[in-house]
C-alpha cells in the first residue's frame, strides 16, 4: 500500500472533475475520519423522499353508523414528489420502492354525546388493511368526539403500490357523524426510511 499525501487534488483538465477509483472499486474511509462538505451534496447519506404531509381542509359529512368509508384528505402542507393525490383518489403512491413510515389520525364526531361508542382508524395498502388502532368507549362510558391515530411502516414497491386512510366508526343508530377538519383533527402523512 502507498501513501499520497497532498493538500488538494485538483482536475488535469478544465472539466473540474476529479474521479476516484474506477467502477467495482471500493473507497475505504477510516473509522474517526469526517468528511465535511461546503458544497452541494451528491451521493452521500440519503433521501427521505418521497414524503408528504396532509389534512383534511373541511368537515367530511353524512358518516353512517358502522360504515367504513375513505378520509378525503384534500390539503397538501407539502409532497416532495407529487406522489400524493388529494384531489380525485386521496392516496399516496410513492414511485420510489422501499419502507416507508406511514402516520393517520381522523377526529370523528358523532354530532351527539350520547351514542359513539367505537371507532378505528385504518391505513389500507392497495385496499387492504395493514395497520389499524381501535378506540372503544363501551367499558368508559359514550365519547362525543374520538381521534383515534395509527402509524407502522409499510413496504411499497415503487410502481403500484399505495396507500390510504379510512374510518369506521359505531353509534348504534341510524343518524351520521362527521369527520373534523383541520391540522390538528385529521391527518396524514408518510416519508421514506433510509438505509431499511
Amino acid at each position: 500500500m502507498s501513501t499520497l499525501e497532498v493538500n488538494k487534488l485538483a482536475p488535469l483538465a478544465d472539466n473540474g472533475t476529479v474521479t476516484l477509483g474506477d467502477s467495482g472499486d471500493t473507497i475505504t474511509i477510516p473509522s474517526g475520519v469526517t468528511i465535511t462538505n461546503n458544497g452541494t451534496q451528491t451521493g452521500f447519506g440519503g433521501s427521505n423522499a418521497p414524503a408528504f404531509t396532509a389534512y383534511l381542509g373541511s368537515a367530511q359529512t353524512g358518516i353512517s353508523d358502522s360504515t367504513e368509508v375513505k378520509v378525503n384528505i384534500n390539503t397538501e402542507v407539502f409532497d416532495t414528489d407529487n406522489a400524493y393525490d388529494n384531489s380525485t383518489n386521496y392516496r399516496f403512491t410513492p414511485q420510489v420502492s422501499g419502507k416507508y413510515f406511514c402516520y393517520g389520525q381522523v377526529a370523528i364526531n358523532g354530532l351527539n354525546p350520547s351514542n359513539m361508542y367505537q371507532g378505528i382508524t385504518r391505513i389500507k395498502k392497495n385496499g387492504s388493511t395493514v395497520l389499524g388502532q381501535l378506540w372503544d368507549y363501551r367499558t368508559d362510558g359514550i365519547g362525543y368526539t374520538m381521534s383515534p391515530s395509527v402509524s407502522g411502516i409499510i413496504e411499497m414497491n415503487g410502481s403500484t403500490d399505495y396507500i390510504e386512510l379510512y374510518i369506521y366508526h359505531v353509534k348504534g343508530t341510524s343518524d351520521t357523524s362527521q369527520v373534523q377538519p383541520g391540522q390538528d383533527e385529521t391527518r396524514f402523512m408518510a416519508f421514506k426510511l433510509i438505509g431499511v
